[in-house]
């Protein structure tokens, strides 16, 4: 017996003649691109370049994640009572302006600051491109938008490592951020041409909806809002079983994510290019698994982030046993099927938060979801840095590849359990084919 949320798009117009969707994807895809151009030219400057310490390699998901704990809840609330264009405007111009900073920094002590005050740009930027999709986008239409917005940001993470690994042959990272600067102005100036949509005005409805004081013009504050939305995450089972699951697996994840220059040093010491090749190919397996999703039309919540998760974990434990002598098409192929897990793990994720989010509490869910993981990023990464010193990386990298496979195997195992919003879905299709 299948268990998919199924939507049908068979008879619907294309999400592509939604002209706010569209200037928004565009936007989305031009940042996106500068952003892993950005991410491998700091990761290559920091590693190869300036030879720095795992631990210090550590602190740099510490830095992007200390923004999301301070204030990820907050952005979350201001993205459903704001105007969203205009949030999401503003973050990009100030992005672009740090990002410039970043061309001047000599050195980590200046670097890691720099990047934790452009990570507080995202924090607002996110919850509030997430809450205006699903203001603007039909919901039988939710599941093409999340997984077009996941297409573009594996496309750009195939385009921008490899491009990157060319450009850093003839330039220095610091050029190949300046990129990033570029592409944030561009999507600045594109979402500003949406700066006067009705959509963006629609946080208005859902405010009065929310009102809990007998006077009319009573509103919430912010502590009523942050509690609705963990509310709507407790209480929803497809919500709360997903959240669990997902940060079990981001646990483990952002213990060695930033640490594949620091594996790569060791496989492939004489070949920086190789962790940009590892890189797109993670981009080109999700690519395609993200396109085959899409035509689809339809993704099963167990299938999506059990499945996933076992690919990631079988992959990167695998990674753990590549040494200095292996072939580097097994870094290919390996990462390729990272790719893949990363795929289904997050267009099913970020289309089960849409979709079973209650209307109007969409930018506080992820919110919320925003600050859950960057507060691990605090103590993951370190902890994922000590764990190398002590042990090796390529240890490492197994033991935490295997955790991550067992939470796969058992979320695959017990979906009928912690996803049953899907059997629900289908009996009542068997039902209403049977009536037919």
């Amino acid at each position: 017996m299948s268990t998919a949320t199924s939507v049908s798009i068979g008879s619907q117009a294309s999400v592509w003649r939604n002209r706010i969707f569209t200037k928004m994807y565009s936007a989305y895809a031009i940042s996106s691109f500068g952003d892993w151009f950005d991410a491998f030219a700091i990761e290559i400057l920091v590693a190869f370049r300036w030879r720095a310490d795992p631990l210090m390699i550590a602190l740099i998901p510490v830095m992007l994640a200390l923004p999301g704990i301070l204030f990820g809840s907050f952005a979350g609330v201001i993205a459903d009572r704001w105007k969203k264009v205009n949030l999401m405007m503003l973050a990009d111009a100030a992005e672009a302006l740090l990002t410039i900073s970043l061309l001047f920094a000599p050195g980590m002590y200046w670097l890691l600051p720099l990047l934790a005050l452009r990570a507080t740009m995202g924090v607002f930027r996110v919850p509030a491109h997430q809450a205006l999709t699903r203001q603007v986008v039909r919901e039988d239409q939710l599941l093409k938008a999340t997984s077009y917005n996941g297409l573009v940001n594996q496309f750009s993470k195939i385009i921008g490592p490899l491009l990157g690994a060319v450009a850093l042959t003839v330039i220095s990272p610091q050029l190949c951020i300046l990129v990033n600067a570029v592409t944030r102005l561009v999507s600045c100036m594109l979402l500003f041409t949406l700066r006067h949509i009705d959509q963006n005005d629609q946080a208005e409805k859902y405010e009065k909806a929310e009102k809990t004081g007998s006077n009319e013009g009573d509103k919430p504050g912010f502590i009523s809002l942050w509690k609705q939305g963990w509310a709507a995450i407790v209480k929803t089972r497809a919500l709360y079983s997903s959240f669990i699951v997902n940060l079990l697996i981001m646990l483990i994840i952002l213990m060695v994510d930033f640490q594949f220059p620091t594996l790569y040093r060791e496989i492939a010491p004489y070949n920086e290019s190789l962790l940009g090749w590892v890189l797109a190919a993670t981009g080109v397996g999700a690519f395609i698994t993200i396109l085959l999703l899409n035509r689809l039309g339809k993704v099963s919540y167990g299938l999506g982030i059990g499945g996933g998760a076992a690919l990631i974990g079988g992959a990167l434990g695998s990674m753990g046993l590549l040494t200095a002598g292996s072939q580097e098409i097994w870094s290919i192929i390996l990462g390729f099927v990272i790719g893949i897990g990363n795929g289904l793990c997050i267009v099913t994720y970020n289309y089960l938060l849409q979709k079973e989010t209650p209307e109007g509490k969409t930018g506080r869910i992820f919110g919320i979801q925003n600050m859950s993981t960057s507060t691990l990023m605090i103590g993951a990464p370190l902890i994922g840095g000590l764990l190398i010193r002590n042990m090796g990386v390529s240890s490492v990298f197994f033991w935490l590849g295997l955790v991550i496979l067992l939470i796969g195997i058992i979320s695959l195992a017990m979906r009928r359990v912690l996803w049953p919003v899907e059997l629900q879905s289908v009996q009542r299709q068997e039902i209403g084919e049977v009536s037919g």
